[in-house]
């Protein structure tokens, strides 16, 4: 990941997402007294004394664990290590060295990049005096804090502010422009593995219990000449299947993802089709103005005949009318086809999404269509578009200027989206269409 990045790593419970949460000022991580609740690394840009940088959630560490989300949360812990520019190890005052946190420590003694040992709900002077203790880790930087009132934070963010240099930060920078393209759709889908595929490494942790992934994880991919950030979402379900607070909070979080993202890549599952929930899902990207790209999963799964694809593809675009100028791509996540494929479709995507075009060039081929078909007549009047223009949104938006504005009919709208796509290509992007008095 560009810029500089700190991770927060120590054993569960012992209040990383608090003080995560307060380096971001907003409910990022997922705060519940459940322990393992973090599983995955969580990414957010903090800033402090005008100099930005990344952090890192990470899941609590619990060496020598033989249940499974343990040991994954082990991986991903080494993983935050290798990835951090410096490590934010947290203990916790009130209950003192336990041998989780020896553990820890010795894993991050062995490590050559800055460590912050950082003791916290320290949130008196009784607390302060027994949390001497800590020094006995042999760690030469420590800081006494409480996450839940903040006191205390002022002086690390210093001392971690005081590391980045003006390299990081302009690398940072960087990373706010690439194009976003967030993995989207129902649990079980292959969300996850898809994204692991992608970047050819355990990115997050895939399992086949439905909402393994609770929160949004963002993805620096710089491969084969492409880079853009990849979003993997929590699987959105719908409202009644949401028991647990948690499912609750990664629906919010899949929405929020799919509105900081360009380009939404929708998941399906080829043995079931587009359901009902796709279809929300998708709807709920087209009204956010994002553009979209259909990957239809586990194709390997598929008994296939000669137009097995063909037919499919037309099923789905019947189902996802009027919208159906949308690139469809059937990929299988786990034997890796036509993933690059998906990432190329993607970024053509994304500049169609950008695309500018003349006013002198839109006006003479709009004007034409418009003369081959004139909109109807209403009460008596007929209906004059006399000039069109690009207007300068996110999304690829017209204004179509006429005597009379408010009596154009949603089929002449249709027909002049249809004929700006057929000339412009605008394929997997929302179209918008206004009409101004002239």
């Amino acid at each position: 990941m560009a810029g500089f990045t700190v991770a927060i790593v120590g054993r569960p419970n012992v209040g990383k997402s608090t003080f995560f949460n307060r380096l971001l000022e907003q409910r990022k991580a997922i705060v519940d007294d459940v322990s393992g609740v973090t599983r995955d690394r969580q990414y957010g840009v903090a800033e402090w004394n005008g100099k930005s940088f990344n952090v890192i959630d990470t899941g609590g560490f619990v060496p020598q664990s033989e249940e499974a989300f343990e040991k994954e949360i082990n991986k991903q812990v080494m993983i935050a290590v290798e990835e951090a520019n410096a490590l934010l190890f947290m203990v916790d005052a009130a209950t003192g060295i336990t041998d989780l946190d020896e553990s820890m420590a010795d894993v991050l003694r062995r490590t050559a990049k800055p460590v912050f040992l950082v003791v916290n709900k320290v949130d008196n002077h009784e607390r302060l005096l027994e949390a001497t203790e800590f020094y006995g880790l042999g760690f030469d930087n420590i800081y006494f804090l409480s996450s839940m009132s903040g006191s205390g934070t002022g002086e690390l963010l210093d001392a971690v502010a005081e590391l980045i240099t003006e390299e990081n930060v302009a690398a940072l920078e960087a990373e706010g422009v690439l194009p976003k393209f967030a993995i989207i759709g129902q649990p079980n889908v292959g969300k996850s593995s898809l994204l692991n595929a992608l970047i050819g490494q355990e990115r997050t942790i895939v399992s086949d219990i439905a909402g393994t992934t609770r929160d949004t994880i963002h993805t620096h991919y710089n491969l084969f000449q492409k880079e853009f950030v990849l979003i993997d979402t929590a699987g959105i379900r719908r409202k009644t299947k949401v028991h647990e607070d948690l499912e609750f909070y990664s629906v919010i979080r899949a929405i929020k993802a799919m509105d900081e993202a360009d380009i939404c890549m929708l998941l399906l599952d080829a043995e079931k089709g587009i359901t009902a929930q796709d279809l929300n899902i998708f709807s709920l990207a087209v009204r956010k103005g994002k553009g979209i790209v259909l990957l239809v999963n586990k194709w390997d799964k598929m008994e296939k005949a000669t137009n097995t694809a063909r037919d499919y593809e037309n099923e789905l675009k019947k189902r996802i009318a009027p919208f159906s100028d949308v690139p469809v791509i059937f990929i299988s996540a786990l034997e890796k086809v036509r993933i690059h494929k998906a990432i190329e479709v993607a970024l053509e995507v994304y500049d169609n999404k950008q695309r500018k075009i003349p006013t002198s060039e839109l006006n003479e081929q709009m004007l034409k269509a418009i003369a081959a078909y004139q909109p109807p007549v209403v009460r008596g009047n007929p209906i004059r578009i006399k000039y069109v223009t690009q207007l300068p949104t996110h999304v690829p938006s017209f204004a179509f200027f006429c005597n009379f504005p408010d009596d154009v009919k949603q089929p002449y709208k249709n027909y002049l989206e249809n004929q700006l796509r057929q000339h412009f290509n605008f394929t997997g992007v929302p179209v918008r269409i206004f009409f101004r008095k002239k």
